[in-house]
């Protein structure tokens, strides 16, 4: 059976950017429409962190140990793919979708896993472990069709 069925939506995500797609067509002739794009401005840890990390007293004359800070730009990754599985979680519970495949970087994929509620788990389809969220529509159709469908 193929997978990229009429009417089976499509997750294209990174860390930072993730795109919901909607297949039109069929999985002969995929025909990917955006349903909903989402962005996290995330810059480097250096630059979301205020200052040095800091610094306790260690038993002894003198001597102190430096704090582990947080990693800001770490924790939004987090974050990214909590928020993910929430937007998900909306739209299966609205009964927007019946299938949905997800493709995403392997960091990615696996907090997805963590997080997604039963209810949008239990209409994954297919998960691809690929970053295919800075390719053109017309090329994700196609590798979409050559990794999932590769007879078609």
């Amino acid at each position: 059976m193929a997978i990229l069925t009429h009417g089976t939506w499509v997750l294209l995500a990174d860390a930072e950017k993730a795109l919901l797609l909607h297949n039109k067509v069929d999985a002969i002739s995929p025909a990917l429409d955006v349903v909903r794009k989402t962005e996290q401005e995330n810059p480097s840890d250096y630059e979301q962190s205020a200052n040095r990390p800091g610094r306790r007293k260690d038993p002894g004359t003198g001597q102190s140990s430096a704090m582990e800070d947080t990693d800001w730009h770490e924790l939004a990754k987090e974050r990214f793919a909590h928020d993910l599985a929430d937007i998900l979680y909306k739209h299966a519970h609205r009964g927007d979708f019946d299938r949905i495949v997800l493709v995403a970087t392997p960091y990615v994929l696996g907090r997805l896993r963590d997080e997604l509620h039963k209810e949008v788990r239990e209409r994954v389809v297919a998960e691809i472990t690929k970053d295919l969220t800075h390719h053109p529509l017309d090329k994700v159709e196609k590798m979409l069709k050559a990794e999932l469908d590769p007879k078609l």
